[in-house]
């Protein structure tokens, strides 16, 4: 019998040589072979004659193919097949298709599906690029005789037959695939483990693992065919929660270990509070008050916060970052700020300054491009403890830079970070702790006294604030920051109007201009962006250079013009940067550099050109550099040449809609959730059955259940069923998740 754990060669008609093919897609067990599922099916249950056949229909018809040939047109060259039934026949059109040459011979047989259409001319009915698969020879008895053959033509018509992706560059066919999925499940031992709890199966009405195997391969007859498409048979349901279900348990698991660790108990008090007030630079909304009670609760635990706060493009975000340093420094703790880019620092280094300084707290900037004497003496400073927040890039990571008494880490734009370089930045903490990790005036609790051995032993771990102003659907956060709690700022603060957006093509561009230049009149700035393409980027980039010159020398020669572009020397960019934040320069032609972090309130209109080409998140991150003060603000998406209907789609999004959470929805829809911030660098898990878009509400109920086999003395599992359920999930499957490792 095979085990789910056999090596797939040993299933028979796969061997060695075909071993490695499989190899390339993943499979390497027989688990990883039934787990290749079917990409779509077929109703072969009730094939169509041809004579049956209705325009408009999705059909499947199973013919034999008369004659087959190409023919070229002005246009493109055609194949075309003529299959048929008796004296019945029917034409089937493939464009650009002369791969297909050679590929039919008269007598075989041949499964299609696709619509049927009706010829203009002729009247006559056929099917326009249809999915096909060929059967075999209408007088062939099989290789193997005809035993064999009778048992494969039972999985080929008579049934809704699955049909599978190809491999090997097509030598593995979905009909292969079939007959030795089909072998496999024959021979695989009754005995599979159970993973999943008892209570959880019962609750869920989960049908048990081997029959869920059976049945998403080969549905029962009076399967609902509409369920098996859109992947909601109670099979398909079965082994999407299993997946489902272990990343949960394993966040879940993550997030109770990291409640076992030594923190810091902060303090506040009156005087804290009353030092948060002093900084405010406004009246904070309803959000700004409700997430900072959540990360100040937090950080009054015993055990390291770890929370992400999500907050759309101008939420506010950032003061609330601040209000959290101002906790940590006023216990006598320091506050590492990093960011991704050195202007993003840059800008927060400016910002705190800014509300922060006249409040008497020591600031520093350590980037990559500081000289390296400065860069010295302000190591020397943080070392020292003088340095009481410290706003950085990845030079914060650099081994010479120590923390005297590191409380809190504030990681901004977590996605352009790996896992690990936060990890790093968390254990920049001294090891010698310090008095109570609380500061010179406050007293050790009693709490922390009785478990002063373990403060001893272990340096308490800083508190981390993780914050995004790219809005992450809830699916995606689930996942991907699922071992972090979840604060939203969804309010904007006072006197900030949504952005007007409007979508133009760029024969408009005089027009475009001609409003570009009324709201320079009536004292506001302007923004023009250019893509800068990773393909082909410096071409790109010349772009805007050559757009920079002909703006300033041609369309806006009376007005102050200035170009920001990513290979600026540093000096210089913070040079722009700050002529353009001052007003001194009325117009900015940049390229995606001021996507993030650039905030000037008096700029009020920002056109964008080949909007086409950038993605939804990017637009929508590029429009929030407007709209910061309370005039009135303006994006204009130019487009130039065709655009595709997803191109089209992104577009439609940004004109209709102001908010991020519903575009980032959209966005992981277009792009898929490997694709919306980049797997390896997000950390996103690799699903194989699940799909989190349209699994969401199962991925609710994995959370939901994950959380309820765990709930502490109230568990209803015990801790040794869990570790026996991981332990046959690592056997089941020698798979990482991303973030959470079950095997």
């Amino acid at each position: 019998m095979l085990e789910l754990s056999t090596p797939v060669q040993y299933v028979k008609g796969v061997g060695p040589r075909i071993s490695e093919i499989l190899a390339g897609k993943g499979i390497h067990t027989v688990g990883d072979l039934l787990y290749y599922l079917p990409f779509r099916y077929e109703d072969r249950l009730n094939p169509r004659g041809i004579s049956e056949l209705r325009p408009g229909e999705m059909s499947t018809v199973i013919a034999e193919v008369r004659n087959s040939g190409l023919f070229r047109t002005r246009r493109m060259p055609i194949f075309e097949l003529v299959v048929g039934q008796g004296r019945a026949r029917l034409r089937c059109l493939w464009f650009n298709a002369t791969y297909l040459q050679g590929k039919f011979k008269p007598g075989q047989m041949i499964a299609l599906y696709g619509k049927v259409e009706e010829d203009q001319r002729s009247r006559e009915l056929q099917l326009i690029q249809p999915q096909f698969e060929i059967l075999g020879d209408s007088s062939d008895n099989g290789e193997n005789g005809g035993a064999e053959k009778k048992v494969a033509e039972s999985l080929e018509v008579g049934r809704i037959v699955p049909i599978y992706e190809s491999a090997g560059q097509g030598r593995l066919t979905p009909r292969w695939f079939r007959r030795v999925i089909r072998t496999a499940l024959d021979n695989l031992t009754p005995d599979l483990p159970e993973p999943i709890p008892a209570v959880v199966r019962a609750r869920l009405g989960l049908i048990p693992p081997r029959a869920a195997l059976w049945n998403v391969h080969w549905p029962e007859p009076g399967e609902s065919f509409e369920n098996l498409q859109s992947s909601r048979t109670a099979a398909h349901i079965r082994l999407i929660f299993d997946e489902l279900f272990f990343v949960e348990l394993g966040l879940e698991l993550k997030r109770r270990q990291q409640k076992t660790q030594t923190g810091i108990a902060f303090r506040l008090d009156d005087s804290v509070r009353a030092a948060i007030k002093r900084i405010l630079p406004f009246h904070p909304t309803a959000a700004q008050k409700w997430v900072l009670k959540e990360i100040a609760a937090d950080m009054e635990k015993p055990y390291p916060m770890r929370r992400l706060l999500q907050g759309d493009v101008g939420s506010g975000k950032t003061i609330v970052g601040f209000e959290a340093a101002i906790i940590a420094i006023e216990n006598g703790c320091q506050v590492a700020l990093m960011a991704p880019t050195e202007i993003l620092a840059q800008q927060h280094y400016f910002s705190a300054r800014r509300i922060l300084e006249n409040a008497g707290y020591r600031i520093v900037l350590l980037t990559g491009s500081l000289e390296t004497e400065r860069k010295r003496e302000t190591q020397r400073h943080i070392a020292q403890g003088n340095a009481q927040l410290v706003i950085g890039t990845h030079a914060l990571l650099e081994e010479k830079v120590e923390f005297a008494r590191l409380g809190l880490v504030i990681v901004d734009e977590q996605h352009r970070f790996g896992v690990m370089q936060r990890l790093k930045l968390m254990k920049k903490s001294s090891d010698s702790v310090d008095q109570g990790y609380v500061g010179a005036d406050a007293p050790v609790r009693p709490a922390e006294r009785s478990s002063a051995a373990a403060v001893q032993s272990a340096v308490p771990e800083p508190d981390v604030l993780v914050m995004t102003a790219t809005p992450i659907p809830r699916t995606l956060a689930l996942t991907l920051y699922g071992d972090l709690d979840l604060s939203v700022l969804d309010e904007l603060p006072p006197g900030r109007t949504p952005v007007v957006t409007r979508c133009v093509p760029d024969d408009q561009s005089p027009k475009v201009w001609d409003f570009v230049r009324k709201q320079v009149a009536a004292g506001h700035q302007a923004y023009v962006v250019y893509p800068v393409i990773s393909e082909n980027e410096e071409s790109e980039l010349k772009a805007a250079i050559k757009m920079y010159r002909e703006l300033s020398g041609q369309v806006f020669a009376d007005l102050k013009v200035g170009l920001l572009h990513g290979r600026l020397d540093a000096d210089l960019k913070d040079q722009v940067m700050r002529m353009f934040q001052k007003g001194e320069l009325q117009v900015l032609v940049a390229t995606t550099v001021i996507e993030v972090g650039v905030d000037v309130p008096n700029a009020t209109v920002m056109v964008i050109e080949h909007a086409e080409r950038f993605g939804l998140a990017q637009l929508h991150q590029l429009r929030g550099r407007i709209g910061r003060g309370a005039a009135k603000s303006y994006c204009v998406l130019m487009t130039g040449g065709k655009i595709t209907e997803e191109g089209q789609r992104r577009l439609d999004a940004m004109v209709q809609n102001n908010d991020g959470f519903k575009i980032a929805e959209l966005d992981l829809e277009l792009r898929g959730p490997g694709e919306f911030f980049g797997t390896r660098q997000a950390g996103l898990p690799s699903f194989r059955v699940a799909n989190i878009i349209r699994d969401a509400q199962l991925l609710e109920a994995a959370k939901r259940e994950a959380a309820a086999v765990l709930a502490g003395p109230n568990a209803e599992i015990s801790s040794e069923e869990i570790s026996r359920a991981l332990v046959q999930m690592r056997a089941r499957w020698k798979h990482t998740y991303g973030l959470v490792e079950v095997g």
